[in-house]
């Protein structure tokens, strides 16, 4: 049983490594929103700055821990530009969610599920796309 774990692990392990710094990436971003929606009481400011704020930790977790592929600046350049289109779907739905009457947490929560999808996507294929290192 050990042995069937341990090869699961080694054939999913980026994906496993994906999910896990993903969702430390969105327990981070939730808290720096909370944090700054106390300081500044407007949920769009506090989104975007918690999302840029996500993306620079995101960018670490993946390139050092998830794709292992090390920190640069091309990368970078593709990971961030990425990502401008993720903060559009992430204030979009959670702007549309909180407009709908969804609880302010359950809207920031749907809306990173789907970004964490979409970020997946673009990483593996159109950034990280040359393996680990």
């Amino acid at each position: 049983m050990i042995e069937l774990a341990r090869r699961l692990f080694v054939k999913h392990r980026e994906t496993i490594a994906y999910l896990f710094f993903g969702g430390l990436t969105v327990l981070f971003n939730v808290i720096v929103y909370y944090l700054l929606l106390s300081l500044i009481k407007h949920d769009m400011a506090a989104n975007s700055i918690a999302y840029v704020l996500s993306v620079l930790f995101a960018y670490w977790t993946n390139s050092t821990f998830v794709f292992r592929q090390g920190m640069g600046r091309a990368t970078f350049a593709k990971f961030f530009g990425m990502r401008i289109g993720s903060i559009l779907i992430d204030d979009g739905g959670l702007w549309l969610l909180l407009r709908v009457g969804c609880p302010r947490l359950a809207a920031k929560l749907a809306a990173a599920i789907v970004v964490i999808v979409l970020n997946y996507i673009f990483s593996k294929f159109f950034i990280f796309k040359g393996g680990e290192r």
